[in-house]
């Protein structure tokens, strides 16, 4: 069983209405328009906080191993490349298509924050991936417990404000134009984070 297609389901039910208010009962981002993204990087962070229990296994190869494996290749696979195509695909879009002045202003700075923590979290990881590539390959390792809970603290903070401030402004501007283009630049920034739920740690 995987952890990930529970959490899937949910969370491409969630922001699927999200990025599309007019599909929604209730029209729920009209009504409550910062609750509808609470849960879009919710994938993400499960796969992090098992990953919290990692020092704590350091010592048992056997039980630490798998959930190294699976943490290293889903960081690179989910975490750094949704970076990436935020980066490279929803921040240009939502900046493309803010009014000039106050609101670029704020998309741009909005922006400027979300990528410094990209980098803050990407250094993180490489600090640990060291020790994490060890206990993957069954070797023993000391992995650093604080920087550990220092990058999921990081990622879960990172999260909040993205689904809090960034990506309901996103909906709004992009939908001005489209309500489709809306739903279209928000489908590009869940690809990463729907894929990353749905592929899921080994569980009982």
């Amino acid at each position: 069983m995987y952890l990930g297609d529970a959490v899937a389901s949910t969370q491409n039910q969630h922001c699927a209405q999200a990025m599309n208010p007019t599909n929604a009962p209730g029209n729920p981002v009209v009504d409550r328009p910062l609750d509808n993204f609470s849960e879009c990087h919710q994938g993400i962070i499960a796969h992090l906080d098992a990953f919290a229990k990692l020092p704590a296994l350091a010592g048992n190869p056997a039980l630490a191993g798998p959930l190294a494996k699976d943490t290293q290749a889903f960081f690179l696979e989910a975490v750094i490349d949704h970076h990436h195509e935020e980066e490279k695909d929803l921040f240009p879009a939502v900046l493309a298509a803010s009014t000039l002045g106050a609101e670029f202003d704020k998309v741009k700075a909005l922006v400027n924050k979300l990528i410094a923590e990209h980098r803050q979290i990407e250094a993180t990881w490489r600090g640990l991936e060291p020790a994490v590539s060890q206990l993957a390959k069954g070797k023993a390792a000391s992995i650093d417990a604080a920087a550990v809970e220092d990058l999921v603290q990081k990622y879960h903070a990172h999260a909040r404000f993205e689904e809090a401030q960034f990506l309901p402004l996103s909906a709004q501007i992009l939908g001005r134009r489209d309500g489709k283009m809306a739903s279209l630049g928000l489908a590009l920034h869940m690809r990463h984070v729907l894929r990353a739920a749905k592929r899921g740690l080994r569980g009982s």
